[in-house]
C-alpha cells in the first residue's frame, strides 16, 4: 500500500513541478531576473520525476502515466489561462499565451520522458553487463563440465580397455587349461589302452 502511494506520488509531484512553470516569468533566457536557474532546477527536478517513474511503474506504463499528466496539466493550465487571462499576460493575445504556456508544460514534460529514457537506458546498460557476465560464467561452467566429461570419457575407455584385457587374458588362459586337461586326458587314455593292451598279452 504504502509502495503505490509512493509510486503515484511521484506523477502527481511532476504535474505539480509542470503547473507551476505556469506562474513563473515568461523570459526563460532572462539571466538578469535569474529565471533561467529556476528552469534549470525545474528541469532538473522533473528529469529526477521521470528517472523514478521508470525505475518504479516501467518504461510502457510509467510513459502512459506520464503523457496523462501531461496531457491533463497542459488542459488544466490552457482553462486557466483562459479564464485568468488578465494574469497570464494582459498585453499579449490568447491565442499566443495558450501556445507558449502549452509549449512551457510540453517542454518540463520531455525532460521527465528524458529522464525515463535515460534511466532506461542505464537499466539496460546494467542487465547487458550482468548478462555478459552470466554468459561468460555459463561458458566457464561449460569448459569445465567439457573437461570433466572427456575425463570421464578417458577414465570409462581405460576401464573398457582393462575389462576387455583382463576378459581376453581370462579366456586365454581358459584356452590353456582346456587344452591341458584335453592333453592329459588323451594322455591318461593312451596309458590305458597300452596297460589293457599289455594286460590282455599276460
Amino acid at each position: 500500500m504504502k509502495k503505490t502511494i509512493t509510486r503515484y506520488t511521484v506523477p502527481l509531484l511532476l504535474g505539480m513541478l509542470v503547473f507551476a512553470s505556469n506562474f513563473l516569468n515568461t523570459d526563460l533566457f532572462n539571466f538578469g531576473e535569474k529565471n533561467f536557474a529556476v528552469w534549470f532546477v525545474l528541469s532538473v527536478l522533473c528529469f529526477a520525476c521521470g528517472w523514478y517513474i521508470n525505475r518504479t511503474l516501467g518504461w510502457q506504463f510509467g510513459g502512459k502515466v506520464v503523457f496523462a499528466v501531461l496531457i491533463s496539466v497542459t488542459f488544466i493550465s490552457i482553462v486557466f489561462i483562459i479564464f485568468f487571462s488578465d494574469y497570464f499576460g494582459a498585453n499579449e493575445l490568447l491565442t499566443e499565451n495558450l501556445i507558449l504556456y502549452s509549449l512551457r508544460n510540453i517542454a518540463l514534460g520531455a525532460m521527465g520522458i528524458f529522464g525515463m529514457a535515460i534511466q532506461e537506458t542505464v537499466m539496460g546498460e546494467t542487465e547487458v553487463l550482468m548478462l555478459r557476465e552470466k554468459v561468460k560464467f555459463l561458458e566457464a561452467v561449460a569448459e569445465d563440465l567439457k573437461k570433466q566429461a572427456e575425463i570421464i570419457l578417458k577414465e570409462a575407455n581405460l576401464k573398457a580397455e582393462k575389462i576387455i584385457s583382463d576378459a581376453e587374458i581370462k579366456s586365454k588362459n581358459t584356452i590353456l587349461k582346456k587344452e591341458r586337461i584335453e592333453n592329459e586326458l588323451k594322455e591318461f587314455i593312451q596309458t590305458e589302452r597300452e596297460l589293457l593292451k599289455r594286460y590282455e598279452e599276460l
